[in-house]
């Protein structure tokens, strides 16, 4: 039922869909990079992280990125993952020791690869140390604190997800669509908008409140349609942290109308996203071709995300 639903959200999606040319290479790259810093990856890991093709996501969120930034953000995205997969469910890490990975990866965003944690380390430091290192390098001061301020939030809502799960505690509708706007890592994805075209916003553009809502919904977007993909999976380990889980919790109806209704709601969040786009006003010429930019990267993590979920591996989803 979810594949069929999932199948016509992408077909009422008027969101042209983009794809790098560098990705595939950069999805082979990823893989042997990922082995280089010492990830314990066996035949069979390595054939999942290459089936889930990270790079291939990235590749549809920033298609005009140059090869050599598109590898830059396939290990940030790869790095994300990796930390949702760590974190994810009743097996994955305790709250204390999320809250210790956080308070690590923002030293090192905030102070330099030199800064050391006692919660962070391995694979896994390395790996952002990596991805860290051309964003840190190039992008202005108040972009790096954009950016750390958006993996805070992540991090955090990651944090209360967990105890949430640990407490047994699943969340009201309400409640999970605020939650779900932290731990989806969209906000994370925006600002990697300005590093893959070089056009950084002003921080009171970028802050602006129709481009946040703009930013909000986009995030939804993608959230809802990730949540039905997920659902299986969810169903088992993720506390009732899915919106189709939620719904049908709040109303007492079966799963599959909560899927219909999640679908119903994705569709006219869709429509409105749309108009908001439309609407955004005009910020003068010197930044309205970075605001054009900054909409359309994020219509293309809705985009990216509902393709790339539909091809990747990482889902139990058959579709054509």
């Amino acid at each position: 039922m979810t594949d069929a639903v999932l199948r016509s959200l992408r077909s009422a999606c008027p969101i042209p869909p983009r794809l790098s040319p560098h990705a595939d290479p950069v999805q082979e790259w990823l893989v042997d990079r990922l082995v280089g810093i010492g990830l314990p990856l066996d035949a069979a890991a390595r054939e999942r992280l290459a089936r889930a093709g990270f790079a291939r996501y990235a590749g549809r969120l920033y298609p005009n990125a140059a090869e050599g930034d598109l590898r830059t953000l396939a290990t940030l995205f790869t790095w994300f993952f990796l930390v949702d997969d760590a974190c994810d469910g009743r097996g994955g890490l305790t709250p204390p020791q999320i809250r210790a990975l956080r308070d690590g990866a923002l030293a090192l965003l905030r102070e330099g690869p030199r800064a050391r944690h006692p919660g962070f380390s391995g694979p896994l430091r390395r790996l952002l140390v990596q991805g860290w290192r051309e964003p840190r390098r190039r992008m202005p001061a108040r972009w790096r604190l954009r950016f750390t301020d958006a993996v805070a939030h992540h991090l955090d809502g990651t944090w209360r997800e967990a105890v949430a799960t640990a407490a047994g505690r699943a969340p009201g509708v309400d409640e999970y669509v605020e939650l779900r706007r932290a731990t989806s890592a969209a906000y994370v994805s925006y600002p990697l908008i300005e590093f893959a075209t070089g056009r950084p916003l002003p921080d009171a553009v970028f802050h602006h409140p129709t481009l946040r809502r703009v930013g909000d919904l986009g995030n939804d977007l993608l959230s809802w349609f990730n949540d039905v993909a997920s659902l299986e999976r969810d169903t088992v380990s993720g506390g009732g942290h899915n919106l189709v889980l939620a719904l049908a919790a709040e109303r007492g109806v079966p799963v599959e109308v909560a899927v219909e209704l999640v679908a119903e709601r994705w569709r006219t969040t869709m429509e409105r996203f749309v108009a908001l786009c439309a609407a955004v006003p005009s910020f003068g010429p010197a930044l309205d071709e970075a605001v054009t930019a900054h909409l359309d990267g994020v219509a293309n993590a809705v985009r990216g995300t509902v393709d790339w979920t539909l091809e990747s591996g990482r889902y139990p989803v058959t579709a054509p």
